[in-house]
């Protein structure tokens, strides 16, 4: 039962933080594209994708199961809007607005891989534990 309230914590930070990252974006980009989405998905992808590899089983951080679950299921989902980045889409569709729902979901896509990608790499080259210790 821990886990949940730890689940629970994190998604509610993480769900704070996604709403004043949009905001902030809006306020700067205005609403026109859903800027703030993209950006959002991009760094939880990042995040998820270093402490994965940073907290894993081959790194040389021993990280808690609790802090794990509390930064990849509550931090990392409650940030990340996959299901506004599709309802986003679809109002962008039901606009007729081709280019910019095409834009929001190859970029969202491609951006966010390669954001995880990037994430477990960097956390792989910072954990790696030395050879000949």
């Amino acid at each position: 039962m821990r886990m949940y309230w730890w689940v629970a914590l994190g998604s509610g930070l993480g769900g704070m933080a996604r709403y004043g990252c949009t905001e902030l974006a809006a306020a700067w980009l205005g609403g026109a594209f859903p800027w703030g989405t993209v950006a959002v998905n991009v760094l939880g992808s990042f995040a998820i994708g270093f402490f994965a590899a940073f907290s894993g089983t081959e790194s040389r951080v021993n990280v808690p199961a609790e802090a794990r679950v509390f930064v990849m299921v509550g931090l990392c989902g409650g940030f990340t809007t996959f299901s506004s980045f599709s309802l986003q889409t679809l109002e962008l569709l039901r606009d007729a607005a081709w280019l910019a729902a095409g834009a929001n979901a190859g970029g969202s896509v491609a951006l966010c891989l390669l954001a995880a990608w990037l994430g477990h790499a960097s956390a792989a080259a910072l954990s790696r534990v030395p050879r000949g210790r």
